[in-house]
């Protein structure tokens, strides 16, 4: 005869316990991989592996493994960043969790950091810094970052930077490199001039048709002679007035980490095209082909998990995914049953911006849109809230949906798979528990 907890749990989902399979009582839980999958267990063991009833099992995808039971318990901390999970420190990689990036806009100390390389020791003082223009220009430029401020028009914007990888964690077969969950997004005011004004000075020619960015920062190999990334986007992303040459992140100095004393900030793009500690740009007649420019693609058509595709079969990443984020309350919370759950959380959309967010509590067979707010300025998240309303105790997962200005949804299941793990956009859930 079984315990009451269990017996009742049995009842619940309608099975009789004295002629239920006698060693499910007796096995150990199987273990529960990151991926999400849930092998050779009931739903009655997961129950009892949640602590609770799960008011909406009925609408569980099949296969689907409740966000209580993925957790992986990563706690290594990066000093000084207030929370930030490393995942690598050669380079530096770290991100916040989801619950860190609650404000409006994200705090220096908040925001993640991906580097490809060894940050530079920069022995100027700021004004002194040197960056050039030349390649296809009529005028090749060579300028302080004093000059720079001195001549040219001042703007500070909203943008939000996210890395092209963000949500690799969540592929299977596993891509390789660093695995983001969903903390390498941030969104600060930065402060700079447009590079539309710079090219311009320096008299694009005709033949420009796209930019090579190179930065200060080292190789890992130390050879000074060797860049550790050089990105570039086609001239009308490098002429758009949101792309910037900034030295200010939320009204300070840009932090070493993010690339004193100055960067390129490309909006909506992977973030890869947004060099830190910008030396060099080269106006390009071709496509670039810098350290890197093949690594940041992913295939024209559908491929099989796990697939080989050859390069011819890539395209360049351009503009991001429609993306949202719950940000508060923190995934694991307790709620008594009837009070409201206030939700916080923002949503992005690359070139695009978002025109709606939804959520669900019943694994999605049905959704409450959300109060969403308009964006400060192009390619600047949006905000968006919702209170939500448990109907009865126990387990639930709160999902959150966007929808851009085009009609395109995030999918509630991992997008197609690529060799990198890049545009996962996935939605993004809270484990929530009615008491």
């Amino acid at each position: 005869m079984k315990g009451k907890k269990e017996r009742g749990l049995w009842e619940l989902y309608g099975q009789d316990p004295e002629k239920a399979d006698a060693d499910i009582w007796q096995r150990k839980p199987e273990p529960v991989s990151r991926r999400g999958f849930l092998k050779k267990t009931g739903l009655a063991a997961m129950a009892l592996a949640i602590g609770s009833h799960i008011p909406f099992f009925r609408n569980m995808p099949n296969g689907f493994i409740p966000l209580a039971l993925a957790k992986t318990g990563e706690k290594k901390i990066i000093e000084g960043k207030s929370g930030l999970i490393v995942l690598n420190d050669r380079p530096v990689n770290a991100e916040p969790p989801p619950h860190l990036l609650d404000d409006d806009f994200t705090p220096a100390g908040k925001f993640f950091v991906r580097n490809n390389g060894l940050p530079p020791d920069v022995e100027v003082k700021a004004d002194q810094w040197t960056f050039t223009v030349e390649g296809e220009v009529h005028e090749p430029l060579k300028l302080t970052l004093g000059e720079l401020k001195k001549k040219f028009t001042h703007y500070t914007h909203a943008l939000q930077l996210e890395c092209g990888g963000n949500g690799r964690a969540g592929y299977y077969p596993p891509a390789k490199g660093n695995q983001w969950k969903f903390g390498a997004i941030g969104c600060a005011k930065y402060t700079g001039v447009r590079l539309k004004e710079v090219l311009e000075a320096a008299q694009l020619k005709d033949s420009a048709v796209y930019t090579g960015y190179y930065g200060a920062d080292l190789h890992l190999s130390g050879n000074p002679d060797k860049a550790s990334i050089s990105r570039g986007t086609p001239m009308a992303k490098a002429l758009e007035e949101h792309t910037l040459l900034a030295w200010e992140m939320n009204g300070e100095p840009l932090p070493a980490l993010h690339g004193f004393p100055l960067r390129l900030v490309s909006p909506g793009w992977p973030a890869s095209t947004s060099p830190k500690w910008l030396k060099k740009i080269w106006v390009r007649n071709q496509v670039h082909d810098g350290m890197k420019m093949d690594r940041y693609r992913v295939p024209r058509y559908p491929v099989r998990p796990g697939a080989v595709v050859s390069m011819e079969d890539m395209a360049i990443i351009e503009s991001m995914p429609v993306k949202s984020l719950i940000t508060n309350p923190k995934t694991g919370i307790q709620i008594r049953r009837g009070e409201a759950l206030n939700l916080r959380g923002h949503a992005w959309a690359g070139e695009r911006s978002v025109k709606a967010v939804h959520v669900s509590i019943d694994f999605g067979a049905t959704w409450v849109q959300a109060n969403l707010k308009k964006p400060v300025n192009r390619y600047a998240w949006q905000n968006w809230s919702a209170a939500l309303r448990f109907p009865t105790q126990g387990y639930y997962e709160v999902w959150a949906r966007a929808t851009d200005s085009e009609g395109t949804m995030q999918p509630m299941v991992v997008p197609g798979w690529n060799p990198s793990g890049y545009l996962n956009n996935a939605m993004h859930r809270i484990a929530v528990t009615a008491v």
